[in-house]
C-alpha cells in the first residue's frame, strides 16, 4: 500500500510478522532502499508438498498511487518491471523456486485484469510466461472466484480474485495430486474480539460524522441508470459539483478533479459529514497553479486519451468546456509507466474547441499562451498522479493545507447554503461527444435535423 508514502510503508514492514513478497520492484537510488525488507518469494512446506508463493505488483503503482513517492529529488529510484520486462522477470524467479524444488507455484498479485491495463494485466502475465499453478490477483477489484486462463504452454491455471472490501474471502485447496481449487466463502463468525474494538472506534467519531451539514433533492450517483461506474470516463453531476467546489472556493479560473478520486455519490435526502468523507476519502490538499492554456489543452488530451475505457485520470472539469472526437486516435506518447512523454509530431487531436468561462459569464476559445490559474488535488498538481507531468511547467500559486473534504463542505454548505441545487440533477454537458451524426449534411427540407453531438 503506497498512498501514504514509501516510508509509511517501510514501517510497516518492520512492525509486521508477515513477510512482504515484492520480485518485481526494483531500487536504484543513492539513499535507503525503504523496500529493503522485502523479498521475491516464500516456500513453504505444507504436508509433502512444498508451496512458492511469488509477489507481483503493478508498474501502474507509480501513476495511480503518488509518483514523488518513488523519486529521489527529480529521479524516480523505484522501478517497476512492466510488459515483456514483466513476463521476463517473474519467468526468471519461477524458475528459480522450481529449481529450488517448489511442487507448486502460487503467484500473489496486485495487476488486475481491466483493458487499461494492458500489457501489464495477470491474464497478460500467465499468456506469456509458464510454471506457473495459480494467481491470486488484486488491483481491479474483480469478482473471480475460480477461472481457468490459458498460459504459454496452453496448459489452463487457476486465476481467481475476491473483489474489494472483505465482500468475499478466498480459499485455495490443494489437493494431494497437485490439483487446485479456488472459490469464494463467506466469513462463519466475526470475531467478538476485533468486533467490540471496531464498534468502539466507531462510537467515538459517530456523532461527528452523522451530523446533518446540509440537505439535497437530488441524487448524485458514481454510477449511470444502470449502475456501471461512469465517474472515469464521462461527465457527471457528481463530478462537476466536485469541480464546481474547487473553482468557487479556490477562486481560480478553472478546476479539475480526476474521476479515480471521486469514491462514493451522494444521496437525495440528509448530507452528513460522512457523505462528504466519502465522496473524498484520500485527504488530498488543494492545490492552485498557474499554468498556460497549452497546458491546459494537453491536460485535456491525455485525460480523454484512454475513452471508451475507463480512467482514474479522466477530468471532471469547471469553467470550461469542450468538445471530443473518440474517432480520432489519441495523439499522447507515454513512457512504460503510462506517463505522460509528449504528443504525437503531426498528429490530430482527440479535444478540440476548448472555451474558458470569462469574467463575464461567457465563454470564449482558449488562448494557448495565457496563463490561466487552475484548481485541483495535490495528488494531480504536486504529485503529477495518473501520468500528468505536463503540470511540472506551472507555478504554484496555492498550497495552504486546506484539504479536499473541507473544499467540498465549504462550497455545499456555504456557498450552496446548504443545499445542492436541482441543476445537478444531471451533468453540465460541459464536454460534447462527437459522434458521425455531425459529418452528415444538414437535410435541406424544413424538417429538424439529426442531433450532431451526444453527452458523454
Amino acid at each position: 500500500e503506497f498512498d501514504y508514502g514509501t516510508d509509511v510503508l517501510a514501517s510497516l514492514l518492520e512492525k509486521a510478522d508477515a513477510q512482504y513478497l515484492n520480485s518485481t520492484i526494483t531500487y536504484t537510488g543513492k539513499g535507503t532502499n525503504l523496500l529493503a525488507a522485502t523479498v521475491p518469494y516464500v516456500i513453504e512446506r505444507y504436508g509433502y508438498l512444498d508451496v512458492a508463493f511469488i509477489g507481483v505488483s503493478t508498474p501502474e503503482s507509480i501513476t495511480k498511487s503518488t509518483p514523488r513517492y518513488f523519486m529521489e529529488g527529480d529521479e524516480f529510484v523505484y522501478d517497476f518491471a512492466a510488459g515483456e520486462d514483466l513476463y521476463k522477470t517473474v519467468q526468471g524467479v519461477v524458475d528459480e523456486v522450481r529449481e529450488k524444488g517448489a511442487d507448486i507455484v502460487i503467484v500473489i498479485s496486485h495487476l488486475g485484469v481491466e483493458e487499461g491495463s494492458e500489457p501489464n494485466r495477470a491474464t497478460d502475465l500467465i499468456a506469456n510466461t509458464t510454471g506457473i499453478d495459480a494467481v491470486i490477483d488484486g488491483h481491479s477489484h474483480t469478482t473471480a472466484p475460480c477461472e481457468l486462463v490459458a498460459n504459454k504452454s496452453g496448459k489452463k491455471i487457476v486465476y481467481t480474485q475476491t473483489g474489494t472490501k472483505l465482500n468475499n474471502i478466498g480459499k485455495l485447496t490443494i489437493s494431494k495430486d497437485g490439483s487446485i481449487k479456488a472459490e469464494l466463502v463467506s466469513e462463519a463468525e466475526k470475531d467478538a474480539e476485533v468486533t467490540a474494538f471496531i464498534e468502539g472506534l466507531k462510537g467515538e467519531y459517530e456523532s461527528l460524522v452523522n451530523t446533518v451539514v446540509a440537505h439535497t433533492a437530488v441524487e448524485l450517483s458514481i454510477t449511470d441508470e444502470n449502475g456501471v461506474r461512469a465517474v472515469r470516463n464521462r461527465e457527471t453531476a457528481i463530478g462537476d459539483l466536485c469541480a464546481d467546489a474547487y473553482r468557487a472556493v479556490a477562486d481560480t479560473d478553472i478546476a479539475f478533479v480526476n474521476g479515480g478520486g471521486i469514491r462514493a455519490g451522494i444521496k437525495a435526502g440528509e448530507i452528513t459529514y460522512n457523505d462528504i468523507f466519502s465522496v473524498f476519502p484520500f485527504g488530498n490538499e488543494v492545490v492552485v497553479l498557474k499554468l498556460k492554456g497549452q497546458t491546459i489543452a494537453d491536460i485535456l488530451e491525455f485525460s480523454v486519451r484512454s475513452y471508451p475505457e475507463e480512467n482514474g485520470g479522466f477530468m471532471h472539469v469547471s469553467g470550461l468546456t469542450y468538445t471530443m472526437d473518440p474517432s480520432v486516435e489519441t495523439p499522447c506518447l507515454t513512457d512504460d509507466k503510462k506517463n505522460y512523454v509528449s504528443m504525437k509530431e503531426g498528429a490530430s487531436r482527440r479535444v478540440s474547441n476548448i472555451k474558458v468561462l470569462n469574467a463575464n459569464g461567457k465563454y470564449e476559445p482558449i488562448d494557448l499562451n495565457r496563463e490561466y490559474t487552475v484548481a485541483s488535488q495535490s495528488f494531480f498538481l504536486l504529485s503529477q498522479g495518473d501520468g500528468f507531468t505536463m503540470v511540472k511547467e506551472g507555478t504554484v500559486v496555492v498550497n495552504n493545507g486546506m484539504v479536499d473534504v473541507e473544499l467540498l463542505e465549504k462550497y455545499i454548505v456555504e456557498v450552496l447554503n446548504g443545499v445542492i441545487p436541482e441543476k445537478y440533477s444531471r451533468s453540465a454537458e460541459r464536454v460534447t461527444l462527437k459522434t458521425a451524426e455531425a459529418e452528415k449534411p444538414k437535410p435541406e427540407t424544413g424538417t429538424k435535423p439529426s442531433p450532431g453531438t451526444s453527452v458523454f
